[in-house]
């Protein structure tokens, strides 16, 4: 029978892979033992916390307003944080975001923002800092001394085939969220086609690991699994979801997108405290976003991290790429799904997304749906709208869509964004 570590070793574990004292070999083969044996619950928690202390963390002393943070382990189109940060902000919270970049099917928040002409989103400590205590808000790229551990790590994962093991991937995750200094933390795990966990039960692990080690460590946590089967609103793409998210935070966003920003929104403002009553905390983000004053925040973050809003709405990247490929139904019926496996794995190939970090990404290239699941259709009319390279094949590029697209005679039954919301909440 293995025997369990203790805090101390896997401490040290951590501490000699970050000072190249432990050779990646041996983190590789420990890697591999964790796939196979898992950690038990004190050992995750001693992971979790040694990556967290590897590298700069924040703390928020003297802030006057409640500090809360989100993660969305990836889905196509979930443009979500970019509605959700200016909305709570409004709300009265605080809010530090450090994302990634997106890989694989997914797209990163700092890539969709760098799409606004002049955003930046390498803002050192001190500067995001001050962001955050005048704004309510700040999104910045992860800098190499934020959880450096995790990072070479990560690339080990990759290397011995050991990324969707649970207990690496909450550590990984909580070991971010921790670091950030967040009080309240809301965890979004998506679940089907288009996401990385494709198993609910599986889905639904993950989100009670990932609680577990955050209300170890002190901080109000709770889950949602939502669903990837489909892509989330209407636009799958870095310059188009922007667009998406500005609309919605004008107040004519898609029904999916806004239900499932007011439902975190209004978690992080009762979880934190800031309104206990959830009726009272759905009401508030209701009103900050159908108001304006979510947009209005909006303007201001982007206006302090140096970005052009104006110039985006006015001239944004995809409409630089000219008139879009349009998909048309090849029969009537109903919209009875849109693979968003399919339609992120196009988006992929036409160079709007990346295989390797070192990629680069053309950040017009998507799709707008016209058409979304449970919507009727004639034979011949346009369901998508494609912006790709001039060079694309009109052809080949619809075909593609299409391949994603099921049609049938009857309208399917509404499909729930949230699968579970109970993670977490006691």
């Amino acid at each position: 029978m293995a025997r369990a570590h203790s805090s101390d070793e896997i401490r040290g574990l951590v501490e000699g892979f970050t000072e190249a004292t432990v050779p990646d070999y041996q983190m590789a083969a420990w890697l591999m033992a964790v796939y196979f044996q898992g950690l038990d619950d004190l050992e995750l928690s001693a992971l979790t916390d040694s990556l967290m202390n590897s590298g700069r963390r924040y703390s928020w002393d003297g802030m006057d307003r409640p500090i809360v943070d989100k993660h969305s382990s990836g889905g196509v189109g979930d443009k979500t944080s970019l509605v959700l940060i200016p909305l709570v902000a409004a709300c009265g919270l605080a809010i530090p975001k450090i994302s990634g970049r997106g890989l694989g099917l997914t797209g990163g928040t700092v890539d969709k923002l760098e799409s606004i002409p002049g955003m930046k989103l390498n803002l050192d400590a001190e500067t995001f800092k001050a962001q955050v205590e005048s704004v309510g808000a700040a999104i910045v790229g992860q800098s190499a001394d934020f959880v450096p551990a995790d990072g070479g790590i990560y690339a080990l994962r990759e290397l011995t085939s050991t990324t969707d093991s649970i207990p690496l991937i909450a550590a990984s995750i909580m070991s971010k969220k921790l670091a950030t200094g967040a009080d309240t933390i809301l965890l979004d795990v998506k679940v089907g086609s288009g996401a990385f966990m494709r198993d609910l039960a599986e889905a639904r692990l993950l989100a009670k690991t990932m609680v577990s080690l955050g209300t170890r460590a002190g901080r109000k946590t709770r889950a949602f699994v939502s669903s990837m089967d489909n892509p989330l609103g209407h636009a799958i793409g870095n310059s188009l979801e922007v667009a998406e998210a500005i609309e919605t935070l004008r107040g004519d966003g898609p029904s999916d997108l806004v239900e499932l920003a007011i439902t975190f929104a209004a978690a992080l403002i009762r979880d934190s405290g800031l309104r206990s009553a959830p009726r009272a905390a759905r009401e508030l983000a209701e009103r900050m976003l159908s108001g304006g004053y979510a947009y209005e925040k909006l303007e201001e973050l982007v206006e302090a991290q140096g970005g052009n809003l104006e110039a985006f709405v006015q001239s944004p990247a995809h409409d630089k790429l000219g008139s879009p490929i349009v998909a048309c139904a090849p029969l009537s019926g109903y919209i009875s799904g849109i693979d968003a496996r399919c339609v992120a794995l196009l988006v992929r190939s036409l160079g709007g997304g990346r295989m390797q970090k070192s990629d680069s990404i053309s950040p017009g290239v998507g799709i707008r749906l016209l058409k979304k699941i449970g919507d009727s259709v004639q034979a011949g009319e346009v369901v998508a709208e494609i912006y790709a390279q001039p060079s694309a094949s009109e052809v080949m590029v619809s075909s593609a869509f299409l391949e994603a697209v099921e049609i049938g005679e009857s309208r399917p039954l509404p499909i729930a964004t949230v699968l579970s919301n109970d993670v977490g909440d006691n």
